[in-house]
């Protein structure tokens, strides 16, 4: 496909929107999404937050909050694909199966490997406790079971080389099949770093005729990733998940210029951005 598609992830886990300007109400959330679709993007990842600002808009796995967020955006912007997070920590996995039964989103996320979810402070403290993002084979195909039950569209998600390379195992025992959809998620600081380098090695340990997108966090170093990812045919995503900063260095106000910058890079490069009848199309959604 010469055609790039747009995925925005719109606001992440747990940045506070008293600091940043990440949206968090259904009404937010749908806003969001249409200045998003307006600069080009045909995909939406999404996190869903608590309601309850005296807790600081924490995560949450309510499937009426969910759902409620869902509608806005689909009576906002209803050419849109909904891809949404499961990311959770422990096997209890019920919350984010709760909500892919109630909110049927066309695409999920699919954590494809476990990670030492780890980052340090200047001072050399940690930035956080250090935790283990764990996705063992059980979880992973407990998942897969549901987004096959409901029709939804598995994303790997890859935070290490070796996560990529779990791909063609897990193909090579009935778990994914054909086409598979890897995101190589580069920046996390104990995880694939965001270098525009290591995308010809990540590449060739995908399965055959997987599709590929890059998901860089960081600062200025994650536009010269995004710039190789469309050059070498990979999909783009960006959004206040992943980065606060454009290429210039200004700070992002939302997350239509962030998404802006993506549609630029991928002309500059020779592609078109796809639109939403062609993204479903690619990713085999009929209905």
């Amino acid at each position: 496909m010469n055609k790039t598609i747009i995925t925005c992830a719109l606001t992440g886990v747990l940045t506070d929107p008293k600091t940043h300007p990440v949206p968090v109400t259904a009404k937010e959330m749908a806003q969001a999404a249409r200045e998003a679709f307006d600069e080009g993007a045909s995909v939406l990842h999404c996190h869903f937050r608590s309601q309850d600002d005296s807790q600081g808009h924490l995560p949450t796995w309510d499937p009426n909050v969910v759902e409620e967020i869902c509608n806005e955006i689909r009576t906002e912007v209803p050419e849109m694909l909904i891809n949404m997070s499961t990311g959770v920590i422990g096997k209890d996995i019920s919350g984010p199966v709760a909500c892919l039964e109630r909110v049927r989103p066309e695409i999920a996320a699919l954590n494809a490997g476990s990670l030492n979810y780890l980052r340090t402070k200047k001072d050399g403290t940690w930035a956080w406790k250090p935790m283990v993002f764990d996705n063992s084979v059980e979880k992973i195909s407990a998942f897969l079971e549901k987004m096959n039950e409901y029709k939804i569209v598995p994303e790997c998600e890859c935070f290490d080389t070796g996560i990529v390379r779990s791909l063609a195992l897990f193909q090579s025992v009935g778990l994914l099949k054909n086409p598979i959809h890897a995101s190589f998620v580069m920046g996390v600081a104990s995880g694939m770093p965001a270098k525009a380098s290591w995308l010809p090695l990540l590449i060739d340990e995908l399965p055959k005729g997987s599709h590929w997108q890059a998901i860089a966090i960081g600062r200025e170093e994650v536009w010269p990733l995004h710039r190789e990812t469309a050059r070498l045919g990979g999909h783009l995503r960006s959004g206040l998940e992943d980065t606060f900063y454009l290429p210039n260095g200004d700070k992002a106000r939302s997350n239509g210029p962030l998404i802006k910058e993506l549609a630029k890079i991928a002309r500059d490069t020779g592609r078109e951005v796809a639109a939403p009848l062609e993204t479903k199309t690619f990713y085999g959604i009929t209905s």
